[in-house]
């Protein structure tokens, strides 16, 4: 009796082992009834085989000096790099997509807003821009992991207005790295959500870029701290 039991019981342990994750537990605080629910196993397998990060954009810990406040957010969009004042001449170091050709800018702006897994909707002009190549944007599209915005967005403000410019997740992490975006800036889904994690309503953002509108600001960037790396300073 024991013998059958043995042999009921490892069946089972088999068949749940080879079960695939398709529920939206497989995508922890996604939002219930969205796309992320009902992402196929193919899209995911797609989403894998793309391009990888470049090892230099992966999240780390540097030694960095600056003038800025700790809490501040610097993104250095030449480097392509977001940084997170963390004191003590250390900052946690972001890859991340910037703007194309005449979509970039530069400014010191707020967080106005944040939002898990945000729903996007297409500035007018960006629908009529892309009308004109023949690509439909949807005049609204909820939030998802094909979400254009990924899983979480920070809005910048500026003088309490929106600036319709964004920090996001992105599910193109393969752009990472590159001017590809219309003026947002996109980050890794898990970095974002790191970042989202720390980064408050009212956080200074201060934007280096084109036209240097971002004012007198000074930072260096000094390289890896392997003692922060290892032992996870500041998260």
């Amino acid at each position: 009796m024991r013998k059958y039991a043995s042999i009921l019981l490892a069946a089972t342990f088999a068949a749940t082992a080879v079960m695939p994750a398709t529920s939206a537990n497989a995508f922890p605080g996604a939002p219930r009834g969205s796309q992320v629910e009902t992402a196929s196993n193919v899209t995911l397998v797609q989403q894998q085989n793309k391009k990888q990060v470049a090892q230099k954009y992966r999240r780390t810990k540097v030694r960095f000096v600056t003038d800025q406040a700790p809490g501040t957010v610097i993104v250095d969009t030449n480097n392509k790099y977001l940084y997170y004042v963390e004191g003590n001449n250390k900052a946690t170091r972001y890859g991340i997509g910037v703007g194309r050709d005449g979509f970039g800018w530069s400014g010191v702006v707020k967080v106005g807003r944040k939002e898990e897994w945000p729903g996007w909707t297409p500035p007018a002009e960006m629908r009529r821009r892309e009308a004109r190549k023949g690509r439909i944007l949807p005049a609204y599209q909820p939030g998802g992991i094909d979400n254009p915005l990924g899983a979480r967005a920070l809005y910048l403000y500026k003088g309490g207005r929106d600036t319709i410019f964004r920090i996001h997740g992105t599910n193109q992490p393969w752009t990472i790295g590159q001017n590809m975006s219309s003026g947002c800036i996109r980050m890794m889904n898990k970095d974002v959500e790191h970042l989202y994690a720390r980064a408050g309503i009212g956080t200074k953002v201060i934007v280096v870029g084109p036209g240097n509108r971002q004012g007198a600001v000074s930072y260096n960037d000094r390289g890896v701290d392997f003692f922060g790396t290892l032992f996870g300073f500041g998260g």
